[in-house]
């Protein structure tokens, strides 16, 4: 990523602000003075100089039909309703859920959470309840918890934990986050998702919080949340 588009997607400067700031010599990447175009890669220090921000971490309910970056001509996304019902404007969602999911998101403006939290290889949590169109089976379980074939890739082990009260009701924990992931899994088991809701990411859970709600992380919820992230 850019340099100048790292420190506008953190929350620091716009691209602009940013272009000013590196021609001035106060953008300092690994001990060094960042140059104009210069790309950041994940676990590089970026720092700048005479510029300094309260870091904000927020735990937010994405409703369904809310996008999370990005939207199409008509549609919402999650910083214009922090905007106009909050007056949030300093904070970016950390990953992705999609337009027809709801639940849990993390918003910052830490950008040193992003890659940490987004790195495949971390085998960081989610949690999801998850509704499907028929009852499932004893098979079904399995071959989710062992791992499903979604278009030659073979997703990782995941952990269901079936409702004592609705056959067609699981709860799944994965450690990955492919594109439409869930979805496609149960797809290639001959099911179809009515209703899918994030209820966790790593320790943070969405507790109380309703579509649109959000709750600040503090004290020993952060604490964990960032030392899980080797902040």
């Amino acid at each position: 990523m850019r340099i100048n588009k790292y420190l506008a997607h953190t929350g620091i400067a716009s691209r602009r602000e940013a272009d000013e700031l590196i021609a001035n010599g106060q953008v300092i990447v690994n001990g060094v003075k960042a140059e104009t175009g210069q790309q950041v890669q994940t676990g590089d220090k970026v720092e700048v100089i005479g510029k300094t921000k309260t870091k904000t971490y927020l735990a937010y309910y994405k409703g369904r039909g809310i996008i999370t970056h990005s939207p199409a001509a008509g549609e919402i996304d999650i910083a214009t309703r922090l905007a106009k019902d909050f007056s949030i404007v300093n904070v970016s969602p950390v990953g992705r859920l999609d337009k027809d999911s709801e639940g849990l998101m993390i918003l910052s403006n830490d950008g040193r959470i992003t890659g940490p939290m987004l790195d495949p290889e971390a085998n960081h949590e989610k949690e999801y309840d998850i509704l499907v169109d028929k009852p499932i089976t004893g098979m079904f379980k399995r071959a989710m918890e062992a791992g499903v074939d979604i278009e030659g890739y073979r997703t990782k082990p995941a952990t269901l934990k079936t409702h004592p009260k609705n056959d067609q009701r699981f709860s799944l924990i994965i450690t990955e986050g492919k594109k439409h992931q869930i979805r496609r899994m149960c797809a290639a088991l001959g099911y179809q998702i009515q209703t899918l809701r994030r209820t966790r990411i790593m320790n943070i859970t969405i507790g109380k919080l309703k579509p649109n709600q959000y709750r600040k992380l503090q004290g020993e919820e952060l604490r964990i949340f960032l030392k899980a992230l080797g902040l």
